[in-house]
């Protein structure tokens, strides 16, 4: 089972309490792991005037940094009094992908906890937001807070995806559950898991085409290797009949539709991309993401052998 060490949060640029500081708290307190609060602050005036007077940005800089880490280490003080094990840090540079995954590349951490937010498709269009690069780039196991009506979740939705041989997906479906099974254990939350069967791929080919466009006999063979392999997992990870779903459907879709309906603190699920090529697992996540019904914890595949 997964082992939570190490939790980065990455927190805003402003001072203030948000859903994800009261997600990453619970986790950390569930799970005995070490908690790291890093806050990327830049402001463009300061930048700007230090172009006219470079000391006198510095001091301005500095004055500003500081305030702000002594909110921050103030919110951390609260939570070591519980015996928490808490440390913060705040960096001056933009909320860049270039800047948190080098932060994160530095820090290790087993997950990475941040404040996610609708935005609108005509916005997308011409400006993706950091989060649906971090879905791709982001080396750890990321989880998107939408809020937090309970820090510690209560009931928790493990999206897999049987539609692909596990060879293509370097074992996700197993991770996704491991990720899925530790949150339920340390958290007390009742763990459901849900397939959607529509999609399948021929051959080894990152090929997807619906079920109902087959042969009557090849469709039920697949229904019934995707139900097999279901089951399996599901025995494996010792999750209830009652709490194991499949369904049919578009996947995004039946995902969102579902876990609105039965009121999820929290979705996970995979996500696998093939660069230079298009991804045939991973664009599921993004959809979902932009549809959020609640907080998303994104896994990522095990690391490729050296």
């Amino acid at each position: 089972m997964l082992k939570l060490k190490r939790i980065l949060l990455i927190a805003p640029g402003e001072m203030t309490l948000t859903p994800a500081f009261e997600r990453a708290y619970a986790l950390a307190c569930a799970t005995g792991a070490f908690l790291h609060i890093v806050a990327f602050d830049y402001v463009p005036a300061l930048a700007v005037a230090g172009l006219l007077d470079h000391e006198a940005m510095a001091q301005a800089r500095e004055g500003y940094l500081q305030v702000h880490r002594q909110w921050l280490e103030q919110q951390a003080r609260f939570k070591r009094c519980i015996g928490m094990q808490v440390t913060t840090e705040v960096v001056w540079a933009r909320s860049s992908l270039t800047h948190v995954l080098e932060y994160v590349n530095d820090f290790h951490p087993d997950l990475v906890i941040k404040d996610t937010h609708y935005v609108p498709t005509l916005d997308r269009a011409f400006h993706r937001p950091l989060d649906w690069h971090l879905l791709r780039a982001c080396p750890a196991h990321l989880h998107l807070v939408t809020s937090a009506a309970h820090p510690k979740p209560l009931k928790i939705l493990a999206a897999i995806d049987l539609s692909h041989l596990e060879e293509l997906t370097q074992g996700l479906n197993d991770r996704i559950l491991d990720v899925a099974s530790t949150l339920a254990a340390s958290c007390g939350a009742a763990l459901h898991v849900l397939n959607v069967s529509h999609w399948s791929v021929i051959s080894d080919a990152p090929l997807s085409v619906p079920i109902d466009s087959l042969d009557d006999s090849l469709r039920d063979a697949i229904e019934d290797a995707q139900q097999e392999a279901f089951e399996a997992l599901a025995e494996r990870y010792c999750i209830k009949e009652t709490c194991r779903h499949s369904l049919t459907g578009i996947p995004h879709k039946v995902i969102v539709l579902f876990a609105q309906q039965n009121a999820f603190d929290v979705v996970v699920l995979g996500t696998v991309y093939h660069y230079g090529k298009d991804p045939f697992i991973g664009s599921t996540a993004e959809r979902v993401l932009n549809r959020a019904p609640c907080s998303l914890m994104i896994v990522k595949p095990s690391p490729p052998p050296d």
